[in-house]
C-alpha cells in the first residue's frame, strides 16, 4: 500500500470557517479516495486559539463579542454572521448565532487531544463544532466537555478528570507552537505532507486537487 499522504489541519472549535472548511475538506476527501488508485489519507487536527484572551463565561452575544473584539460596528457584524450563515447553509450546516455562547477554547482542545489517544479524534472535533454552532452548548467548561464526550462514547469520567488535571495542556502549547513555526496566524489551516499549505475554507474540488497534486509531486520525486 502507498504511504498514507497526511493532512494536518490547524483549526478553533469558535471558528465558523473551521467548520465550514472541515465539510468541505471531508467532500474534496471523499472525491480524491473514490479513485481506488490513489493512496489513503491520514488526517489530523491541531489546536489553534482565535482568541485566547476570552474569558470562560462571556457576558454577552456573539454580535456583541465581535463587536467588541473586531471593533467592529454591530451593524456590520450581523451582516457578516448572516452571510457566515448562509454559507453554512451552503455547507449543509445549520448555525444558530443567536444560541452561541462564546467561550474560552483552551479546554475544548485538551479534549480533542484526549480523544485522539482513545482513537476518537475525529468524532470529538465533529461533536464539538456541532455542539458549538448549531446546538448553543457550552464548550468551555469541563463538566460540559465531558458530556460531550460522553455523547460519542467516551468515558466521561476520565475526560474530565484529564480536563482537570490539564493532563494533554503541553499537547495544545505544541501545537501553537507548531503553528507559529509554520507562520500560520489564521485558521483553518491545512498542511498537506508537512510540505504544501493551503489556507482558509477552500471548496471541496480545491481540496480534491491538492491531493491529487500531491500524488503526482510524488510521483515526480521517486
Amino acid at each position: 500500500m502507498s504511504e498514507p499522504i497526511t493532512v494536518d489541519i490547524w483549526s478553533d472549535i469558535a471558528c465558523p470557517w473551521c467548520y465550514i472548511g472541515k465539510r468541505r475538506f471531508e467532500r474534496g476527501l471523499e472525491s480524491f479516495s473514490s479513485d481506488a488508485g490513489n493512496p489513503p489519507v491520514s488526517v489530523r487536527f491541531h489546536s489553534f486559539e482565535l482568541a485566547p484572551d476570552t474569558p470562560i463565561d462571556f457576558e454577552g452575544s456573539e454580535e456583541e463579542f465581535l463587536a467588541s473584539y473586531k471593533g467592529m460596528p454591530a451593524d456590520q457584524v450581523t451582516q457578516m454572521l448572516d452571510h457566515v450563515a448562509r454559507v453554512a447553509n451552503e455547507t449543509g450546516l445549520d448555525y444558530d448565532f443567536g444560541s452561541v455562547k462564546h467561550t474560552k477554547t483552551l479546554k475544548a482542545h485538551e479534549l480533542v487531544h484526549f480523544a485522539r489517544a482513545q482513537g476518537r479524534e475525529h468524532d470529538v472535533v465533529e461533536r464539538l463544532m456541532r455542539a458549538y454552532f448549531v446546538e448553543g452548548r457550552h464548550v468551555g467548561r469541563v463538566g460540559d466537555l465531558a458530556d460531550l464526550a460522553g455523547d460519542v462514547g467516551l468515558d466521561r469520567d476520565a475526560a474530565a478528570h484529564a480536563l482537570e488535571q490539564g493532563t494533554y495542556a503541553a499537547d495544545v502549547e505544541k501545537d501553537k507552537a507548531k503553528a507559529a513555526e509554520y507562520g500560520i496566524n489564521g485558521v483553518p489551516f491545512f498542511v498537506f505532507d508537512g510540505q504544501y499549505g493551503v489556507s482558509g475554507a477552500q471548496e471541496p474540488e480545491t481540496f480534491n486537487t491538492v491531493l491529487r497534486e500531491v500524488v503526482t509531486r510524488r510521483g515526480a520525486q521517486s
